[in-house]
């Protein structure tokens, strides 16, 4: 039976650990836990213990009564380090819900308690859960942690959006619910990838080491085509996707310009930055930028049409009985900037559709513009896509498709990241193979 080591830092979503017990222990796995001292503070050792029939340890320096022995083992004649055998036994380790504070004490092999000891001595598959209010997940120090974690090779699970333990607190930040870590858990287990760290194709998460020094261009936000001088053609477009995409690439290593088209949000710290109102000066913007890069993921929401003959002033409403308002096509810049790319570079292009038709009409675009990836999302939904903190996509490439559930807008750009790294991966792997003799 596979054995799963689980670590519990300190947080209200330490009840959801007791129920991973749960459900881990019904599908057959034996498990032992380790606690933090500040864990203590919400499940006791006696509930873990219960549904283990494991003795639980939150301390290095404390006697462990089964001497690193999991349940289905034998406890060993002598008198082991606790966290060298705990992990020299586990087939896995998990580690959730994890704290900021536990996640940062990771990312800098900091092992002043029994989990981090654990953590340190640990050469099983390591997933790491974070669980945390919105505010405290999305700071910069911690996507720069979990960066780290992710070259070396760890899972992270993602945390879901919604609800959080402070009262009226919404946003991301809770723990993945119990079902899912197992799900996590056994994918691994069974010789395959984490589902949340990584695209199905992509593989471990430790590609985000690849992205040091790679040049990445990020268009974002919404082009707005004049009428007149006060009001004009756009879209609802508020430029979350790209900046998280920026954010995220920026923390794995990468050297990141952002182009964006009216976007009133943080502008992200260590990225460049351009502006552009209209398609016109989004085309100029990336036509300038593009030649440099080796990464361009268009999530711009660039106008399809423009008015012909927009006003230098103000359309006076009182002077006009009715106003017609002739357009005409803007240039499509995606397309232009496919024709001129040079060998190495990794185009991604964002569809987003209204509706059934959706998956096909990416695929077309797919094909038509010559790209290695399209991200499509369903903008008919008022939970995701355009001005809302989450969104569910799927990435299209020749090879296939991926769905990525509803997440955050900073988890999905993860998952989109991954399957950029992938897609460079296979890329390099070809390069390499030789030719007919």
């Amino acid at each position: 039976m596979p054995r799963i080591l689980l670590g519990v830092s300190g947080g209200i979503a330490a009840y959801k650990a007791l129920e991973f017990v749960r459900l881990a222990t019904g599908a057959g796995h034996t498990l032992r836990v380790v606690q933090s001292q500040a864990s203590l503070r919400f499940v006791g050792e006696a509930s873990f213990a219960a549904f283990t029939g494991a003795p639980v340890l939150s301390d290095e320096q404390e006697h462990d009564p089964a001497r690193g022995a999991f349940p289905d083992q034998q406890p060993p004649a002598h008198e082991p380090l606790s966290h060298l055998e705990l992990v020299r036994n586990a087939d896995l380790f998990l580690i959730a819900p994890a704290s900021a504070n536990t996640i940062a004490k990771l990312a800098h092999g900091m092992a002043d308690n029994l989990l981090g000891n654990c953590a340190l001595a640990a050469t099983c598959p390591l997933l790491v859960a974070p669980a945390m209010n919105n505010h405290m997940y999305e700071h910069l120090a911690t996507q720069a942690n979990l960066a780290t974690l992710r070259e070396r090779g760890v899972h992270i699970i993602e945390p879901g959006s919604g609800r959080l333990a402070s009262k009226g607190e919404h946003g991301i930040g809770r723990l993945a619910e119990p079902a899912r870590l197992l799900q996590e858990c056994e994918a691994l287990l069974q010789g395959g990838s984490s589902v949340a760290g990584s695209s199905a194709a992509a593989g471990n998460s430790s590609t985000a080491g690849e992205w040091r020094g790679v040049r990445v261009l990020v268009t974002t936000g919404g082009t707005r085509e004049p009428i007149d001088s006060v009001r004009f053609v756009g879209n609802s477009s508020s430029g979350r996707m790209g900046l998280a995409l920026a954010q995220a690439a920026q923390a794995r290593g990468a050297e990141v310009t952002v182009i964006a088209a009216n976007v009133a949000l943080a502008r992200p710290p260590g990225v460049r930055w351009r502006d552009a109102g209209t398609a016109a000066q989004m085309q100029q913007a990336c036509e300038e930028e593009f030649a440099a890069c080796d990464v361009l993921l268009m999530a711009a929401a660039v106008a399809d049409f423009r008015p012909v003959a927009p006003s230098n002033g103000k359309i006076k409403k009182s002077s006009q009985e009715r106003l017609r308002v002739e357009l005409e096509p803007t240039a499509d810049i995606l397309c232009g900037l496919a024709a001129k790319r040079r060998e190495g570079q990794t185009l991604i292009g964002f569809a987003a559709e209204h509706g059934a038709g959706a998956i096909d009409y990416g695929r077309g675009k797919l094909k038509e513009k010559c790209l290695d990836a399209v991200v499509v999302n369903d903008i008919s939904r008022a939970d995701i896509g355009f001005d809302a903190d989450a969104n569910e996509v799927t990435i299209l490439t020749a090879g296939g498709e991926q769905h990525v559930p509803r997440a955050s807008k900073t988890a999905v750009a993860e998952s989109i990241l991954d399957a950029v790294a992938h897609l460079r991966g296979s890329r390099r792997v070809a390069a390499r193979r030789p030719g007919p003799s």
